[in-house]
């Protein structure tokens, strides 16, 4: 009497043992879930048994590959879905499933597509979390020695699943993709936040209103008397041309008008007995006039060997050993005079980096030689034409005037220039699409 309940014990313990065995030997997930929903049949008599794995279905018994759209997948993928709304808790615990637990369709298509009982039995990883499970359905009610002996079969299954196919659990697919929507939506958000757009420029410290001096004549330049950036007063003397020529040319014109005015008074004299003498001297007068302007221009080229100064100021150039003995044409730019008081700020905007900007849009300049200390300014003038910096981009030149105690005039810095408000992914974003478009061509 006692012998055929043992019996059955270790007839039920080998098949156990079988089918874990079988689980563990599978080379494949293929071959693993074959195994899963029908070599465990003889263990608990169930007459159709799912596998799920991340919500879909992947192996049905007797079906060698399920069809996604056939009416028990659907059923047994929809049931899953609200299981998981319902309790996720019980997801991780093996359990007989009621039919309260889902809606009503869910039920008419359990009564006529699954056997009346079902039990849930759970695959979770390393961590507890359930990454898939199976359905198993049979005619008897499941006594909690099938559930003790199917949660041990599970955590086989488990384990050769994710030997085979290593997987962090996507089974909670709901809150996974809230986990994944809430930032994106919080970032999508963050593109849209208002940011003030700027660019960076290089700029340097010019006069304002300044004096441009310039050749007054085609010569070579002897000496410059003053200084870069050293305080003149009106009248002096502040570059010297070579007037070797000039002298020389003065001179001449000074004789020649002499010779002329000799030669007038001659005929002059022999006018009252010399009737071709009389017919002369309006021709000879004419001369005399002509020699007069040539000395009288010689005499002011002479002058003009010396550039004075026509108001105060500081003489503002680069370097002057670089002008000396070197020929200049007239009209030529040799420095300019600049009231320190009055200063400007003058900006060459890259064509790459031109923005929509105001009238009066803030400026902050910070000079190379203290870049810890900003300037502010607000912008005045913004040229409508591109032209060549001397490193040979093409920029805008971008006018502005100091709002604080203007630095020192010729110093240097880069100059940040706020524009608009705009989205911050346009402010991210212009550059890289502005590089795209140019690469390919639209």
């Amino acid at each position: 009497m006692s012998t055929t309940p043992t019996s059955a014990s270790t007839a039920a313990f080998a098949r156990f043992l079988d089918v874990e065995r079988q689980a563990r030997a599978a080379n494949s997930t293929e071959e693993l879930a074959y195994c899963i929903v029908n070599d465990s049949q003889p263990l608990f008599g169930f007459r159709h048994a799912a596998l799920i794995i991340n919500g879909r279905v992947r192996a049905v018994t007797g079906v060698t590959q399920p069809a996604p759209h056939a009416p028990f997948v659907a059923f047994i993928e929809r049931a899953c879905t609200q299981l998981s709304s319902v309790d996720e808790k019980a997801l991780a615990k093996c359990a007989v499933i009621e039919a309260s637990q889902l809606d009503e369709q869910s039920r008419k298509d359990w009564q006529a597509l699954s056997a009346p009982e079902a039990l849930w039995s759970p695959l979770n990883d390393r961590q507890g979390n359930p990454f898939g499970a199976i359905w198993y359905a049979r005619e008897q009610p499941w006594q909690s020695t099938d559930q003790v002996l199917a949660a041990q079969l599970s955590g086989a299954f488990s384990h050769a699943w994710l030997a085979l196919e290593p997987q962090t659990t996507r089974w909670r697919r709901r809150q996974t993709r809230w986990k994944i929507a809430v930032p994106a939506l919080l970032l999508l958000a963050c593109l849209f936040i208002p940011v003030r757009q700027s660019v960076l420029a290089p700029a340097e410290v010019i006069p304002h209103q300044g004096r441009v001096v310039a050749a007054p004549l085609d010569g070579v330049i002897q000496s410059f008397t003053v200084l870069p950036n050293q305080s003149v007063r009106k009248g002096e003397v502040l570059v010297r041309f070579d007037s070797t020529t000039l002298k020389a040319q003065a001179d001449v014109a000074e004789r020649a008008l002499n010779v002329a005015e000799a030669e007038h008074r001659a005929s002059s004299q022999r006018a009252f007995q010399d009737a071709d003498s009389k017919a002369r001297l309006d021709f000879l007068a004419a001369q005399v006039a002509q020699k007069r302007a040539e000395r009288d221009y010689a005499n002011a080229l002479l002058s003009r060997a010396e550039i004075r100064a026509e108001r105060d100021g500081i003489a503002v150039f680069a370097d002057a050993t670089r002008w000396m003995g070197k020929p200049v044409r007239t009209g030529e730019r040799l420095m300019e005079l600049a009231d320190p008081a009055l200063t400007a700020l003058r900006i060459e905007l890259d064509v790459g980096d031109a923005i929509r900007l105001q009238q009066e849009a803030p400026i902050t300049l910070f000079l190379d030689s203290d870049p810890l200390t900003p300037h502010a300014a607000l912008l005045e003038r913004i040229a409508y034409e591109s032209e060549q910096t001397p490193a040979g981009n093409l920029a805008y030149r971008l006018d502005a005037r100091f709002t604080d105690t203007p630095p020192r005039i010729g110093l240097r810095g880069t100059a940040k220039i706020s524009g608009d408000y705009v989205p911050l992914a346009v402010y991210l974003f212009r550059r890289p699409l502005a590089v795209i478009r140019q690469a390919i061509g639209l």
